[in-house]
């Protein structure tokens, strides 16, 4: 084993260490985060210090440079506790992996003073950018900024504009860099089925100001330009955008249902039905209990082994091609739909009383399932475009293109 993968193992047995540590914890918080309709600072305050949320994050701003299988087994980890935790986890904690390949001045205006600053997103193109002197004016309005209150920056998608402030033809896509005092949260926004701890709020913006160096063309995260820029050369910065992006956000989904099965079984071990019979002595149940571990656990593997196989790619200096990128996010699909499936199965096995409001299996259930909807698990065009790369149309003609 290489001292960087010596290094990485470590770091992640001491992350994971430490989510263990405060496991009943966060696990206790789920309610009250759902409640309140976002993490609560206690729970924010558990990411900080369990140190998930830094593992991406450049080194010399106090971050681990961790391998991305690491990063995604611990967002698992803590989303089987709590799904709302475990999701901004995921979102929040992928963001320093693209400020990373941003301009080494945003991120000294970010991280010098206080190296624990988290950045919020969506990417969605919701924004215009006018270009006037020194930069852009900037408007829009974002939905679903997860985590959002804990953050004081935020990355926000947007579409380049001209001098009229419609969208420029060709379209190009940034992304956008702004500091809290830009933009402003929408309270009462976030009134949802799952994932309710989130706090994934809409997002404002008028008339701010952004300078050149913090609107950063998507393309360039895409085309690698982004990464030869900011001469890094640890491989975990040259996975591909739409292999590490959609990591945080499928690794929860995938963690919610092995929190599901986690409570179904601890439900189930005492359980006695109408008839009689105990869980224990009922082969059907046992049947779908395994089942649903196997699929899991096959999602599981699946989405590890997908990350490892672009992080070695990186390592080797090998190119990625675009059959490749279809390839991995028809994989994170499948797993995060996989997943959900097998969680559904024991669920509907759990009987009334495991859908009550003070047994954890129904917001796990509702939690997989408002993951699971998210734009990047929408499989549509993601298969589509993988089957005709593989027919050898590439590019996929249309929007296709935009998840892969």
């Amino acid at each position: 084993m290489t001292s960087a993968a010596m290094s990485s193992t470590a770091l992640n047995s001491t992350v994971l260490d430490a989510v263990e540590q405060h496991a009943e914890e966060i696990a206790a918080l789920g309610a009250e985060n759902e409640s309140l309709g976002r993490l609560t600072d206690r729970a924010a305050g558990l990411l900080r210090e369990t140190g998930v949320m830094k593992m991406l994050q450049p080194a010399e701003y106090g971050g681990a440079e961790a391998h991305p299988r690491d990063f995604a087994e611990t967002v698992m980890r803590i989303a089987s506790l709590d799904g709302s935790t475990g999701w901004v986890a995921g979102i929040v904690g992928v963001h320093p992996w693209e400020m990373a390949l941003c301009d080494p001045k945003v991120q000294a205006e970010i991280w010098s003073e206080d190296d624990d600053t988290w950045i919020a997103s969506p990417y969605a193109p919701m924004g215009i950018l006018t270009p006037v002197d020194g930069g852009y004016l900037f408007n829009g309005r974002w939905q679903f900024s997860s985590g959002t209150d804990h953050c004081d920056w935020i990355f926000l998608g947007a579409m380049l504009g001209d001098a009229e402030g419609r969208m420029a033809m060709p379209p190009q896509n940034y992304h956008v860099i702004l500091p809290r005092a830009d933009y402003e949260i929408v309270e009462d926004s976030w009134d949802v089925v799952g994932l309710r701890g989130t706090g994934s709020k809409d997002i404002v913006v008028k008339d701010a100001f952004i300078p050149d160096y913090r609107a950063v063309p998507f393309s360039s995260m895409m085309d690698g330009s982004a990464l030869a820029a900011s001469e890094r050369t640890n491989p975990t910065y040259g996975v591909p955008f739409t292999t590490i992006f959609p990591l945080g956000i499928t690794s929860a989904v995938i963690g919610i249902a092995e929190g599901a099965l986690a409570a179904h079984l601890a439900y189930q071990r005492t359980r006695v039905q109408v008839t009689g019979t105990k869980i224990k002595d009922d082969p059907y149940v046992l049947f779908a209990i395994s089942a649903a571990a196997e699929e899991i656990k096959a999602s599981k593997t699946a989405m590890l082994d997908n990350v490892s196989r672009f992080y070695d790619l990186a390592a080797a200096g090998t190119p990625v091609s675009l059959a490749d990128r279809a390839a991995s996010r028809r994989t994170q699909v499948a797993a995060a739909w996989r997943a959900v499936r097998a969680m559904d199965e024991i669920v509907a096995r759990s009987g009334g009383n495991g859908l009550r409001m003070d047994n954890p299996i129904q917001r796990f259930w509702r939690d997989g399932h408002m993951g699971l909807a998210h734009a990047i698990h929408v499989p549509g065009s993601v298969f589509h475009a993988s089957a005709l790369t593989e027919l050898d149309v590439t590019p996929p003609p249309g929007p296709m293109l935009a998840m892969i």
